[in-house]
């Protein structure tokens, strides 16, 4: 069983170990505003600058995964990343950080076409949803774990302490390296993919699907980059706002495994359009209430928001089999570097006007992004459901 399963596995704690480090940056933005003067934009910029360049590398590296079997050892990846977001706690010229950031996240992006492509040999359509989710929590997983560790660092050692980071992922990366055996590609079972040709008319649902996942990704990182700071104003310490998001992302790992074992039997567009449309509540709640019910709410939002997330990628993977690797480059990588990019604008809504008024525009974007997934021509319930029988 184990054995069977090692490939998948394998691709978990590479995933777990390589997202580890991506959100380090959001969570010291507090520090960074209050300690250095950076204004919301500011703060906003570097997390664009980090997203902006794994949306423009993760398709490239995609193409070279679909075309010529490219594969950047796992240890190159995790180590670039956390050797550059060390140095952003010790370097403090401006445009030296946005450097820092866009080079860490190259290590973020060759990581994720090339083993999605695996996921997707490894999986059938009776099975994707549930795989493409197990491989993906498992980048949710370290995304929850490095706020806290990176809060954790800060609050004992300041910024200068940051590049303590680069120890732990010196150490898994050796670890996995021995432990860990490496999945090649040829010795993945997969199911024979035509190389269908790019046609506009094959790449419209996938360019819909695209565009619901960039609104939702612009929610989803506005709230990640802005809750700790909305928390700070509430009255908590950075170490326990952290935690709140924490807890958060740690129910969006709940969500999507849920999501991802559901949806390969009732349909995965019905359940990308539920999470969404659960959302709503959920985040008004949190943003109008305070104490345990705000707690218990922001759960929940992180539970129902984050549970489409795996299903979006399994949908694109279903629409354009033969292009897989660039599929993911976009879903993981332009749509994410996207709604990046709009956390600026968040910023500027926030610097112009209040916090409160910028976080006020998510339910419109989650919303925007279900009115999008109605349009995404993918087979409905009825057939998703005789698939797993």
């Amino acid at each position: 069983m184990i054995a069977r399963n090692r490939p998948i596995i394998s691709l978990f704690l590479a995933h777990m170990v390589t997202d580890l480090y991506m959100p380090v940056i959001t969570a010291i933005l507090p520090l960074l505003i209050y300690t250095r003067g950076y204004s919301y934009l500011m703060a906003g910029l570097l997390v664009t600058s980090y997203n902006l360049t794994s949306s423009a590398a993760q398709p490239v590296f995609g193409w070279l995964s679909d075309r010529r079997g490219l594969q950047v050892p796992i240890a190159v990846s995790l180590l670039v990343s956390a050797i550059f977001i060390g140095l952003i706690g010790v370097i403090e010229p401006y445009p030296l950080l946005l450097i820092c950031a866009a080079a860490a996240a190259l290590g973020h992006a060759c990581f994720h076409p090339q083993a999605l492509t695996m996921v997707s040999r490894i999986a059938t359509n009776v099975n994707r949803g549930r795989l493409t989710a197990f491989f993906v929590v498992g980048g949710n997983v370290g995304y929850a774990i490095g706020p806290i560790l990176a809060s954790a660092i800060v609050v004992r050692f300041g910024l200068p302490g940051l590049p303590l980071l680069i120890l732990p992922a010196l150490f898994i990366a050796i670890a996995m390296r021995n432990l860990v055996p490496r999945v090649e590609a040829s010795s993945v079972p997969s199911q024979d993919s035509p190389d269908i040709p790019l046609r506009l008319s094959t790449f419209q649902p996938v360019f819909t699907l695209f565009a619901s996942a960039t609104l939702r990704a612009w929610a989803v990182f506005a709230a990640i980059t802005f809750f700790p700071p909305l928390l700070v104003e509430r009255g908590l310490d950075l170490f326990s706002a952290n935690l709140c998001i924490t807890l958060m992302l740690l129910a969006g790992v709940t969500g999507q495994i849920t999501g991802g074992t559901l949806a390969d039997r009732y349909g995965k567009k019905e359940f990308v359009l539920l999470g969404l449309a659960l959302s709503l509540p959920s985040f008004l709640v949190f943003y109008l209430a305070s104490g345990t019910l705000s707690l218990v709410a922001l759960l929940i939002f992180g539970f129902t928001l984050w549970s489409s997330f795996a299903l979006t990628v399994a949908i694109s993977h279903e629409l354009m089999p033969g292009h897989v690797g660039m599929t993911s480059g976009l879903m993981l990588g332009v749509a994410i570097g996207a709604g990046g990019l709009g956390v600026a604008l968040t910023g500027y809504i926030a610097d112009q006007y209040s916090l409160q008024s910028a976080l006020a525009t998510i339910p419109a974007l989650i919303a925007g992004a279900a009115l999008l997934m109605t349009m995404v021509r993918y087979p409905g319930k009825s057939v998703a459901g005789s698939r797993g029988s």
